[in-house]
């Protein structure tokens, strides 16, 4: 185990109002860093919470909130009470990412290794994708998981990580470049492998990255989360009441495959009716889900049989 790795397990150990100190510790060095240019990005739960932290100590900083047409119907409608928000939009829709680049779906990792294989590239890479090449170890370097590698081979249906790139982190970067302000982001490394990747890198603070950045939440866990909007009566998008957990984009196919019970589009067709058609139907989403084998239908009951 690797000093960055103690570290990370010490503090996700920690009580919760330790984990608020170093927070805010970190919160102050970003913000004194860049002399105050700074913002808070923000969607869900977890950028609430984190905007409540920053502005405990530096009430005059904004938030941005990205409008990709892909947020819940509550999520807007929580982030328009509150204040100070500036909000942005992409230059492409959804359906427009998706006809060009492909669909997001497996994670952004394999997506990304196979859209390189379905667009064309070097037989090394190809050779590289597909498991043929291989490490000290002995095992494949960079390879697309045999479950998917079938994907690779797929003519009419596209997959891509690049939709986060073209409807999140360009309008973000504009922003920025135009603005000279730096992100605070609400980011956990429990909800992500290349999160966790990127922290073991660089730490909360990254301000050695290409894009720096502050993810001061990295050591938190869900439970902390909540811990602290309840302590503070902050007020939270009501999506949460409604069995949502994690609120990315409504239609992102990542990680769906995973998900135990009732996953997010069986929810999104008992509690959004209309965006679930939009999603399966007018975008095709439910034949890239019909081909990774995911159940968009009706979720089984609890029980079954009679009582």
């Amino acid at each position: 185990m690797n000093d960055n790795t103690w570290l990370l397990k010490e503090r996700q150990k920690l009580p919760l109002d330790i984990k608020i100190s170093i927070t805010l510790k970190t919160i102050q060095e970003y913000y004194n860093h860049f002399k105050g240019k700074v913002y808070v990005s923000v969607s869900g739960k977890d950028s609430t919470a984190l905007l409540h932290l920053v502005r405990s100590i530096y009430p005059e900083v904004e938030a941005v909130f990205v409008d990709t047409g892909l947020e819940y119907p509550e999520i807007k409608q929580h982030i328009k009470t509150i204040e100070n928000v500036i909000w942005l939009r992409p230059k492409m829709r959804f359906d427009e990412v998706i006809k060009k680049y492909g669909y997001p779906v497996v994670s952004k990792e394999q997506a990304k290794y196979i859209r390189e294989v379905q667009g064309g590239t070097t037989i090394y890479t190809e050779n590289k994708r597909r498991g043929k090449v291989v490490g000290r170890n002995g095992r494949p370097v960079g390879a697309v998981s045999k479950k998917w590698q079938y994907l690779m081979d797929q003519r009419d249906i596209l997959v891509s990580e690049k939709c986060c790139d073209v409807l999140k982190k360009r309008p973000l970067h504009k922003y920025q470049k135009q603005t000279g302000k730096m992100p605070i982001v609400g980011t956990m490394v429990v909800n992500s492998r290349l999160r966790l990747q990127s922290w073991m890198r660089y730490g909360c603070n990254a301000f050695d990255n290409k894009f720096p950045q502050s993810r001061p939440l990295s050591f938190w866990t869900d439970s902390d989360v909540w811990e602290y909007i309840r302590r503070h009566n902050i007020p939270y998008s009501k999506i949460y009441d409604m069995g949502e957990k994690n609120t990315g984009c409504m239609f992102c196919m990542f990680g769906v495959h995973l998900e135990k019970g009732e996953n997010r589009f069986q929810r999104m067709k008992r509690t959004h009716p209309k965006q679930w058609d939009y999603c399966i139907n007018k975008l095709g989403c439910g034949k890239v889900l019909d081909l990774i084998g995911v159940d968009y239908t009706d979720a089984a009951p609890l029980f079954s049989g009679t009582e």
